[in-house]
């Protein structure tokens, strides 16, 4: 079975993964901190702030890192 040419050219470049991890940092602590404090609009900032860490975090989990 033929691989698909278009997943060949999809991996991550280190820096690119240290910035995916980095943002996924940011972004967890942040969610972290409106579960805990609950401000006004808790619900919407949790879901600004963990959709991009779940993102990035599938992103690591599932692309492959090229040197």
């Amino acid at each position: 079975m033929e691989r698909i040419a278009v997943f060949d050219s999809l991996y991550l470049t280190p820096f690119t993964g240290t910035m995916i991890v980095f943002l996924v940092v940011i972004c967890g602590h942040c969610y972290r901190r409106v579960w805990k404090t609950e401000p006004e609009n808790a619900r919407l900032k949790a879901w600004l702030y963990g959709v991009p860490a779940a993102i990035g975090l599938m992103a690591l989990a599932f692309l492959p890192l090229k040197f």
